[in-house]
């Protein structure tokens, strides 16, 4: 006897071309109503398929809490806490209790937060942190995301491209491609490159957007060097990479916390900056601008994604990509003398 697997939302939400949250809210009910072309098409699909909603979704989808979740990899990261603000900032003004918690960069320990506020019926959640390459950590990532929004809670994502929700993405190439011309204008030609962790999506953009902005000029990087995206990794990476060249003029750090480590391994070895080794970053940290002296680098909104992003998980809707754009400033620590 051949049995009938059950159809399920996201069979619907296949046929009828629209994300699993849309579905959701057009079968199961919730605050956030799509549009009438799109509730046209998941009833349509939904015929079709012979879908029956379930009826303990159509109950949790309508009793969410005013709970709002932030997920952050690591909260003493000045990065993470500065788009964490803008968040808590957002959702204060629409009088929401925010609960937030701190991955320390595992992906199993994220899937396990998001799963947790799903239970507690959550209305939303923004997840901030720098995307990883491991394929299978991302398919389960992408299959809790799916039945979060299946729930009828809304969710956006900051840095992590490619995951099926709302997603704030800040343009990391581009911003080191415009640091790396800026700083062969200033006259640097002979770079070393602080990469930051190679499965970190966000590490290995910037550090291609440099070398990439190099090649404009001719130049590629002396070395590069790999690193914990931290103060420490910096520290360690900038060491590991004088004892090897020497030679070294500049010194690209791909994220401020990292740059700063550099700084101090170079106080450390009394080699003076910019005198004898101009340093950038990337961020524009805010906690850092006193640093002297002062730090070369990419500014991003930082705040503002995180509003932006709480925004988008309260909205709903069918996903949707935005990207913010970075300025590069341009402070001592490169100034040639």
């Amino acid at each position: 006897m051949n049995l009938r697997a059950p159809v399920t939302l996201l069979d619907v939400a296949q046929r009828a071309g629209v994300s699993v949250a849309t579905a959701s809210r057009v079968l199961n009910g919730g605050d956030r109503v799509p549009r009438p072309e799109l509730q046209e098409r998941v009833r349509a699909a939904a015929a079709e398929l012979g879908y029956t909603p379930n009826a303990q979704a159509q109950a949790l989808a309508k009793s969410s809490t005013n709970v709002v979740g932030i997920l952050v990899h690591d909260i003493e990261d000045p990065y993470f806490a500065a788009i964490a603000n803008g968040v808590m900032r957002a959702a204060d003004e629409r009088h929401l209790l925010v609960m937030m918690a701190s991955t320390f960069r595992d992906a199993e320990r994220e899937i396990a937060y998001l799963s947790s506020l799903r239970a507690q019926r959550a209305r939303a959640a923004v997840m901030i942190g720098s995307r990883r390459t491991d394929a299978d950590q991302l398919a389960r990532t992408a299959t809790e995301i799916e039945a979060f929004l299946a729930s009828g809670a809304g969710l956006a994502l900051v840095s992590q491209s490619g995951m099926p929700a709302h997603t704030i993405e800040p343009d990391n190439r581009a911003g080191a491609a415009d640091l790396a011309r800026e700083l062969v204008e200033q006259g640097w030609r002979k770079f070393g490159v602080l990469a930051g962790p190679e499965e970190l999506a966000t590490a290995r953009d910037r550090r291609d957007g440099f070398v990439a902005g190099l090649a404009e000029a001719g130049l590629e990087p002396v070395a590069v060097q790999a690193g914990e995206f931290t103060r420490d990794g910096g520290h360690a990476a900038a060491g590991e990479l004088l004892d090897r060249e020497p030679g070294l003029d500049c010194l690209f750090a791909v994220n401020d916390v990292m740059a700063v480590g550099a700084m101090s391994a170079l106080r450390e070895r009394g080699i003076d900056v910019p005198g004898q080794l101009g340093v950038a970053g990337f961020d524009d940290i805010a906690t850092l601008r006193d640093v002297w002296p002062g730090l070369t680098t990419v500014r991003l909104p930082l705040e503002q994604m995180g509003r932006r992003a709480l925004e988008l998980a309260i909205e709903g809707g069918d996903p949707r990509t935005e990207t913010f754009a970075p300025e590069v400033v341009l402070r001592e620590s490169t100034s040639k003398r």
